[in-house]
């Protein structure tokens, strides 16, 4: 089956086209991702402000050339933490909907959270009952998931992004040290509140998913231009990620554009993005994740494919 899936998260909107076969396979024929700032506004307003949505609607109108161009069986569309929060949300989902022909629907946390375990462990049927947890560091919310093999355990849709956090405590440029400790401490309160402590002594390794993680392997290896094949399955370790930290925070909006590795739509919240990772890998003890380029449009497809 071809399907092709749009993801309308907080910080981007993303495409993939790809064919699915019964034995779970998947060929990607296209894959694309735009910026475009969904959020922007909403955790203060709560409302999708007219300009994020124009933006959103322009990156959909490149898109659907581009599925008209190579056909599909289905085509699903998900919509994530910002269209669950605003108030204009579902007028949203409407217009997607009827304006592109897609299957547009806005997804709850949990629902984002076990299609993106799906679309993270679908190549790595090798690693039987190992537990893992899967990290999705998105625009409005972090999805946390832990399981063995295809099996969910726990998942929680944690209040806290790139967008959000970026908005609620990061103002100055760069920002400052009292700045980061409220950000880091706001995410550890949240994990420790949603995730039971048994849950986050049990995980053997983590995945992380999502234009942070895979940011950060691309930083870390300094590639231009951007590299699929080598940022999927790219450790990163705890310590790494702490000396990343503290070398984007030094930083300026204007010099984290330049930097290499890192798109520059993407410079003005990924300090809150690594600063979140590491959080989430202390409060799950765990020294290292490792980046996937494989998230919930590979699950999304798989799903509506029917093939998990």
């Amino acid at each position: 089956m071809r399907v092709a899936v749009v993801d309308i998260g907080t910080n981007s909107t993303r495409l993939l086209i790809a064919d699915v076969e019964a034995d779970g396979s998947v060929t990607e024929l296209e894959r694309r991702s735009r910026v475009t700032r969904l959020g922007d506004g909403v955790d203060a307003t709560g409302v999708l402000s007219a300009a994020a949505i124009e933006r959103v609607l322009a990156a959909l109108d490149e898109y659907a050339a581009a599925i008209e161009h190579h056909g599909a069986d289905a085509r699903p569309a998900v919509l994530t933490s910002a269209v669950r929060d605003a108030a204009n949300g579902p007028q949203f989902v409407a217009l997607v909907e009827q304006r592109y022909g897609l299957q547009a629907r806005a997804i709850p946390g949990r629902e984002e959270a076990q299609l993106t375990y799906l679309g993270a462990t679908s190549d790595r049927a090798g690693h039987g009952t190992q537990r893992t947890l899967v990290i999705d560091v998105g625009g409005g919310s972090t999805e946390l998931i832990v399981g063995a093999g295809r099996a969910v355990e726990f998942s929680v849709s944690l209040q806290a992004g790139v967008v959000r956090q970026s908005e609620r405590h990061l103002h100055g440029d760069p920002p400052s040290v009292p700045e980061l400790d409220a950000l880091g401490a706001e995410v550890t309160s949240l994990i420790e509140e949603a995730v039971p402590e048994a849950v986050r002594r049990g995980a053997a390794r983590a995945i992380a998913v999502g234009g942070t993680a895979t940011s950060c392997a691309a930083i870390d290896q300094a590639l231009d231009p951007y590299d699929p094949a080598r940022v999927h399955g790219y450790r990163l370790d705890l310590s790494t990620l702490k000396l990343l930290l503290s070398r984007l925070a030094s930083m300026d909006l204007a010099e984290r554009r330049k930097l290499r590795g890192l798109h520059p739509d993407r410079a003005p919240t990924v300090v809150a993005g690594v600063a979140i990772l590491i959080r989430v890998l202390e409060a799950f003890e765990l020294d290292a994740f490792e980046a996937s380029e494989h998230d919930i449009l590979r699950g999304v497809a798989l799903h509506r494919a029917g093939v998990a």
